[in-house]
Parts: C-alpha cells; sequence; structure tokens
C-alpha cells in the first residue's frame, strides 16, 4: 500500500475524520487485513486563514508547499490538502509539489458528473465561495454552480466559525442552514448541494435535504483510500 501524507489541521475535526476515515475504508477495500500508514502534517489555521483574508497567495503557497514537503521527507507516496479553502491556490502547490497531490475540488467535480448532476448550489467558507473554486471547475464538466449571494454567504460563513469548525453543532444554526440550503436549491431549481467546507459534513446529512449531498469530505477521503490501495 502507499503512504498518504495528509496537510491537516484546517480544520482539526475534520483531520480526525479524515484520519478515520482513511483507514475505516482501506480495511473495508482490503478485506480488514492491513492498516494503512499515513503522516500527518497539522499546520496553524489561524495563521493560514490570515493569509487567505489578505489575499497573500504567495505566502499561502509557500506555507502549503512546506507542509507537503515535509510530508515527502516523511516518506510519503502522494499527499492531500485536507480542506477546501487552501484549494484556491492548489494548482500552484501542484506545479511545484515534491509529491503527486489529489484534489478535492476535482475528485467532487468527477463525482458529480457520475451523478449526472445538472446544478449544484455551493456552500463553504467565504472564501470558497467568493473565490469562484467550485464554479470554475464544474463549469469544465458543464455543470452549473450556484454560489449564495454575499449577504447569504456571510450568514453561512458565520455558521461554520467559530463553533463547526471546532467540531460543534450548534442546532439553532443547523436550522437556519438548512433553510436557507433549502430556499437556494428551490429558487435556482437546483438538484444538487456541494458541501464545500470539510466540516460542513458534521452538520449537514444526506437525510437533512431532498437534493443530491456531494460530501466533499468523505468523497475526497474515497480518492485517496482508492490511491493508498493502488499498485
Amino acid at each position: 500500500m502507499k503512504k498518504v501524507g495528509i496537510v491537516g489541521g484546517i480544520g482539526p475535526a475534520s483531520t480526525l475524520d479524515y484520519y478515520s476515515g482513511i483507514i475505516r475504508g482501506v480495511r473495508t477495500k482490503q478485506g480488514g487485513e492491513d492498516y494503512p500508514e499515513i503522516i500527518i502534517y497539522s499546520i496553524n489555521m489561524t495563521k493560514m486563514l490570515a493569509l487567505v483574508s489578505r489575499e497573500d497567495r504567495g505566502a499561502l503557497v509557500t506555507m502549503l508547499l512546506t507542509a507537503v514537503d515535509a510530508l515527502s521527507a516523511a516518506g510519503a507516496d502522494f499527499a492531500v490538502i485536507a480542506s477546501n479553502t487552501p484549494h484556491i491556490v492548489f494548482e500552484q502547490v501542484r506545479r511545484q509539489s515534491a509529491l503527486p497531490l489529489i484534489s478535492i475540488v476535482e475528485a467532487t467535480c468527477m463525482q458529480a458528473q457520475t451523478q449526472k448532476v445538472k446544478k449544484a448550489v455551493i456552500i463553504g467558507t467565504r472564501f470558497t465561495m467568493g473565490s469562484g473554486l467550485y464554479a470554475e471547475a464544474l463549469d469544465k464538466y458543464h455543470i452549473t454552480a450556484v454560489v449564495p449571494t454575499e449577504s447569504e454567504q456571510e450568514a453561512i460563513h458565520g455558521m461554520i466559525f467559530p463553533k463547526l469548525e471546532d467540531g460543534i453543532v450548534d442546532q439553532e444554526d443547523k436550522q437556519k442552514m438548512l433553510g436557507m440550503i433549502e430556499e437556494l436549491l428551490s429558487k435556482h431549481h437546483a438538484d444538487a448541494l456541494v458541501l464545500g467546507c470539510t466540516e460542513l459534513p458534521l452538520m449537514i446529512k444526506d437525510r437533512d435535504v431532498d437534493a443530491i449531498v456531494l460530501n466533499t469530505t468523505q468523497i475526497h477521503i474515497d480518492a485517496i483510500v482508492n490511491a493508498v490501495c493502488s499498485l
């Protein structure tokens, strides 16, 4: 099996999901015989978000490359960035990376195509929603992306930070989030919802939404499991 390197800690709660999900997925795929080797480099999320907030993409690329280089030195065969937001510089990182990288955005778009999605509402941090990250990527698959308005983005972002990012699911926030999701899906006649933040699956479940739910965390984990188990 291949060793996976994870740039994690962005946020810590979802990094735990990656860790347990990869182990569970590999053991299921391999028949329960072996455990995967996982190397995690947990970066300072506060520093990373500060770079994103002031649009210092050069420094963000350097931070992520430093983490990937450390994973390479530790023996990883490939790496992933366990968060949607830093994927705004994924291509710049990929071009300079010492390791092959698996993109959460690319994996999600391929899954959307497999499920024959036509139009998807994108929710996540305001950085992810405002960057056009998923809109541009989905367009390549001829899938229309619906991005919330600026005021809606701020409201959604406020329900992610700080509680959900710390793994705390506030039931009042969940009901507000579901109300916004239902309105967006109905208003735009969308058939899918992209959970474009790796903490959102802690709050929003498939059964909560009357649409295809693209859980980017689980989709990324599945892609990692396939890579770990590949020859």
